[in-house]
């Protein structure tokens, strides 16, 4: 079973430094122990730069390799806060709401780091819902201007189903 917090106390204790994050990704990457990609060996250390680097090949790598942390300049420390407020919102989180919550200095930039978030929740190949399935449904978009049609019939609104198990 996996470790994680049930509410937002237990995140701060989880998450309270930049390195409890880095070792989560790390134990969520290799949960049997490191595997070099290069020559599959086992032994490594660890940079100043907290790159991984294998005794045996001196390959290094980075455990945001591969990942929606990849490259970025931020720290992990602000990433998890921001993956914890969006899946607390109940009725979403929007790049405005996140600009002014996290204070980014561009609307741009909260939009980029949202649609991060949003592709890494899609879980590709994911098996088919069975058993007991709830859906539901809701049109978003805003009041209409002018005499249009309202509801379900809006040129404007945009329909969201949502389906669980």
């Amino acid at each position: 079973m996996e470790k994680y917090p049930k509410d937002f106390q237990e995140f701060l204790t989880f998450f309270s430094t930049e390195n409890d994050c880095w070792n989560y990704i790390f134990e969520l990457r290799w949960p049997d122990g490191y595997s070099c990609p290069k020559c599959g060996s086992s032994k490594y250390w660890i940079t100043d730069n907290k790159l991984i680097h294998c005794s045996e090949c001196e390959y290094q790598g980075s455990i945001t390799a591969g990942t929606i942390f990849h490259g970025t300049r931020k720290p992990l420390l602000l990433w998890f806060h921001i993956m914890w407020w969006v899946a607390a919102q109940k009725t979403g989180a929007s790049a405005y709401n996140l600009m002014d919550f996290m204070g980014f200095g561009s609307y741009e930039t909260a939009w980029t780091w949202l649609q991060k978030l949003r592709r890494a929740m899609v879980r590709t190949g994911r098996d088919k819902l069975s058993g007991d399935v709830e859906v539901d449904e809701t049109y978003i978009g805003g009041i209409e201007s002018g005499k249009g049609k309202q509801g379900r019939g809006a040129v404007t609104k945009t329909l969201v189903v949502v389906a669980t198990e």
